[in-house]
């Protein structure tokens, strides 16, 4: 082989060596960069500490979604197929309309941190449907992600027992 082509050919290899680094580098991203936008439910229950399962929210076809910005913030909503109001007014409701909302939904916003190492979500609520949590800590504990695919869970359950989610990423 001459001087030239050994030259050219190392030249091949090296570029190809910065690249592959180049690629691999680009794809190992961090938790929080993963975690940004908008995550749609696949499944939230409620695991009571005999290990009992239930809905997050009580009602029919429940759904919720994520949010996570990249400057620190969440939104979180979790609905149920909610009945309507007989008054068709938010004000004029009856005990049982506001017992089904109360029941059927749980939402939430605040800011977030990540911890690479650890891999968890910290969140601090600022607001919650729920008032009790107002002001609060939490942890959310990551046991997938991808792409496509978030799993965690919480395992300090107001009222006893964790909760398990999953989300995929909204489209």
């Amino acid at each position: 082989m001459n001087r030239r082509a050994a030259l050219g050919l190392t030249t091949t290899v090296l570029a190809g060596v910065a690249l592959s680094t180049g690629d691999a580098m680009a794809q190992q991203s961090s938790l929080n960069e993963q975690l940004v936008g908008t995550w749609t439910m696949v499944l939230c229950e409620a695991v009571q500490q005999d290990g009992t399962k239930g809905p997050l929210v009580m009602g029919s076809d429940p759904a919720g979604q994520y949010i996570f910005t990249g400057n620190g913030h969440f939104s979180f909503q979790a609905v149920a197929d909610l009945p309507k109001f007989a008054s068709n007014s938010r004000i004029k409701t009856t005990a049982e309309e506001n017992k089904a909302v109360v029941e059927g939904l749980i939402a939430s916003y605040g800011t977030y941190t990540v911890n690479d190492a650890d891999k968890t979500i910290g969140i601090h609520i600022e607001r919650s449907s729920f008032p009790n949590l107002n002001g609060t800590d939490g942890k959310r504990i990551i046991t997938g992600l991808s792409a496509d695919e978030m799993k965690y869970i919480n395992p300090s359950r107001t009222g006893g027992g964790s909760i398990n989610c999953s989300y995929k990423r909204a489209k």
